[in-house]
């Protein structure tokens, strides 16, 4: 396997001919040498090449070795006591492998808004932000899998393809192999899905919830980690059309279980993500958000605070703020809200329990007072809710009427009922959006700069 840079400043083998592989990050120029910056993605740090004229020409490397320029290098490691790297390589030949037009090669020595690389998705990932965030991510994926792997879920695959509405939004992306430009009606006048592909309207998922609970009622203890999607107008810094989306699934769990896995859930994330990458959140607390790496430590040293929906209610009214939104009982937190009670109020990580019936799901158990539902966020700094979750209702009388009184269509549901009539227990799960974690993990304010490609209404980045 090639040398990477990252293994040579973990195990410098100083001396030795070697072979390195990378893409020119800045190359300058003196009478008797040149230096390239080297960089190939394995860590933030560069490798310095020394090539020396007598050894390669100069008009050779002048005209081939441009910023963005790919190439295999071979020489020797030599230690730099003096110099501010500890070490650099002094080439003694060289193979380009693609080169940069410096006329064209849109990533030059200056800093580039994050703006200006979200219009060129394909190359962002060569700067240090996009290598430090997408390592991040990398890191965090596999950590997820590891939480839930040592505590006993089986790792299971829900639909992308689904028929039902799991949260009863509409905010669908409709998936059909009928001409669109002729759709086909029936003699009612509707259109015909006995002719499409499924038989019957199918639609991209929006969770992989209501699969995960029939399989949780099997298993015990499952959880999903994949892409869902929204078809959300919104053009929020906060919205994707494509996300990942990490959902347990807990049988035998009731909320007060399910809100201290959360919690330790997040914790455990947030601590493998600060002692596997230093490097990395130091460069982005540096560029940033200086307040990351205290946001962070903050996240893991104590207990998160929890507030009913109420009492959050209560607070908000005598905070002597001017919302823009009413802070009325009935009504949904908004980011404003949110972000006070953890920024301002409990200066740490907030968990809101027990909302309002009328403004959450139809899944979510009924409490025994009527008007609230056994469902909690968990809410961070700076982003605000981080994950949603509930206890189900596992109830067959409760959810049928409840469906009903929300004029649902049960036919695409019918599973999900008979759960309820073979064997129903107390059980729980929640989501948790990866993109919206990662916004807190890394400093990011918009969500388009922590997935590779983003799909968000009117764009495909």
């Amino acid at each position: 396997m090639p040398l990477t840079i990252a293994e040579l400043y973990a195990s410098p083998p100083l001396g030795e001919l070697l072979t390195l592989h990378g893409w020119v990050r800045t190359r300058r120029t003196t009478r008797a040498v040149s230096f390239v910056e080297l960089q190939d993605g394995s860590t933030l740090k560069a490798l310095q090449v020394v090539l020396p004229h007598d050894k390669i020409p100069r008009q050779r490397i002048e005209a081939e070795l441009h910023t963005g320029a790919s190439l295999a290098v071979q020489g020797r490691l030599k230690p730099t006591p003096d110099r501010p790297q500890p070490f650099e390589l002094e080439a003694e030949s060289y193979t380009l492998y693609g080169a940069a037009d410096p006329e064209t090669y849109p990533l030059q020595k200056k800093a580039h808004s994050l703006e200006f690389l979200r219009e060129i998705t394909h190359l962002r990932p060569r700067t240090r932000t996009f290598q430090a965030i997408f390592r991040i991510r990398s890191g965090l994926s596999f950590a997820i899998h590891q939480y839930f792997q040592s505590h006993g879920f089986v790792y299971v695959h829900t639909p992308i393809l689904t028929p039902s509405d799991c949260e009863g939004a509409g905010q669908l992306f409709q998936v059909t192999t009928l001409p669109l430009l002729s759709v086909p009606k029936n003699e009612r006048g509707e259109v015909a899905y006995e002719e499409d592909f499924f038989k019957r309207p199918a639609y991209l998922t929006v969770s992989g919830q209501l699969e995960g609970e029939l399989l949780a009622t099997a298993l015990g203890k499952i959880y999903t980690f994949g892409p869902t999607f929204r078809a959300e107008p919104s053009h929020t810094p906060r919205h994707l059309a494509e996300f990942w989306m990490i959902e347990p699934e807990m049988a035998f769990y009731d909320l007060s279980m399910t809100m201290d896995l959360a919690e330790d859930f997040l914790k455990y994330l947030v601590r493998e993500v600060m002692e596997r990458f230093p490097e990395e959140l130091e460069f982005l607390s540096e560029r940033y958000e200086p307040a990351l790496l205290s946001e962070l430590r903050k996240a893991v040293e104590g207990d998160f605070l929890r507030l009913s929906y109420s009492e959050a209610i209560e607070i908000l009214q005598k905070s002597g703020k001017n919302f823009q939104f009413p802070t009325e009982w009935g009504s949904d937190l908004q980011a404003e809200h949110e972000r006070y009670l953890v920024e301002e109020y409990a200066q740490r990580p907030v968990i809101v329990y027990n909302y309002p019936k009328s403004i959450k799901a139809f899944y979510m158990r009924q409490n025994d007072d009527g008007q609230t539902v056994a469902a909690f966020d968990v809410l961070f700094p700076r982003i605000g809710e981080v994950i949603g979750g509930s206890q189900r209702e596992e109830r067959y009388d409760k959810l049928l009427q409840r469906m009903q009184e929300l004029g649902m269509d049960l036919t695409p549901y019918q599973a999900y009922l008979d759960i309820r009539r073979y064997g129903t227990v107390p059980h729980s799960g929640f989501g948790l959006g990866l993109e919206r974690l990662l916004l807190f993990l890394t400093g990011m304010t918009n969500v388009r700069d922590v997935i590779p490609f983003f799909r968000a209404a009117g764009q495909m980045g």
